[in-house]
């Protein structure tokens, strides 16, 4: 591990999320730092949670067993958030790692980053806008999976000869699409348009004498005004492809002080 490498504490509510999210939720805290905790909550009694028991011995999970007192409730909220603070109060972490959609998780982000930690949210698009804003940095799980998805050329349709035959009776199945896949959940999607016009304010306050300004500062106030904000929501892996995609800015290569070229941005 490196001397500045940060820790991070990953807590995922089981109940809450569903399990085949889990690579890219450990995927992606991996930017962030090391997840030396990687707790998941829930009650592991109940049958709907089979599906995340394989899952804890191939990610090396630690599941935190929480009996439901009360029918109806979800009983990880408590459990969760006592183990956060005792995390917290430990010294040993510089951030936590949120799993869930639910609002219930609010305070406690805020609690977290009151005492400097860094706090990464992720969930569903349902998740309430509260627990979003309450975190750092919010990833949405829909598009998180979307983008591990391997991408498949689209296949070339190709027209059956044409046979004379004598017509039938046969009718064709009563439910045909019961035989289709089942789709992947729809993405998310953002208003570029919007956006933009969110650009053009960053522009108009921080920008130089020319009207430029560096596109990584950009991003780092976007990320500060929405805690939700993500190139890949807008379906894009960088942020100059973004930037390009809206067609209302110019970009040009400054040398940075590394050597290295980096790029700035103005308004057209």
């Amino acid at each position: 591990m490196q001397e500045n490498e940060k820790i991070i504490a990953l807590l995922i509510d089981a109940e809450n999320v569903s399990q085949k999210y889990i690579q890219c939720i450990i995927s992606e805290v991996s930017l962030y730092g090391t997840p030396a905790y990687k707790r998941i909550y829930g009650d592991w009694t109940l049958p709907d949670m089979s599906g995340w028991k394989k899952m804890l011995l191939d990610n090396n999970l630690s599941p935190i067993q929480q009996f439901r007192y009360t029918q109806g409730k979800n009983a990880t909220d408590s459990a969760m958030i006592i183990d956060a603070m005792d995390i917290l109060y430990s010294g040993h972490v510089d951030g936590f790692c949120l799993v869930s959609s639910d609002s219930d998780f609010t305070r406690l982000a805020a609690r977290l980053r009151e005492s400097r930690m860094t706090v990464i949210g992720m969930g569903e698009q349902k998740t309430p806008g509260a627990f979003k804003a309450a975190c750092d940095t919010f990833k949405y799980l829909e598009v998180l999976y979307e983008s591990q998805q391997p991408k498949t050329a689209p296949k070339k349709e190709s027209r059956p000869a044409k046979k004379f035959a004598a017509k039938t009776d046969v009718k064709p199945a009563a439910h045909p699409e019961a035989a289709k896949p089942a789709p992947h959940p729809a993405p998310v999607t953002f208003d570029l348009k919007e956006l933009t016009r969110s650009i053009r304010e960053i522009l108009e306050v921080e920008s130089d004498e020319e009207g430029y300004m560096l596109l990584s500062q950009i991003g780092v106030i976007l990320s500060r005004k929405y805690p939700d904000f993500d190139t890949r929501n807008y379906g894009f892996s960088k942020m100059y492809k973004l930037i390009e995609a809206t067609g209302a800015f110019d970009t040009k290569a400054v040398t940075s002080p590394g050597g290295g070229k980096i790029w700035a941005v103005r308004a057209k």
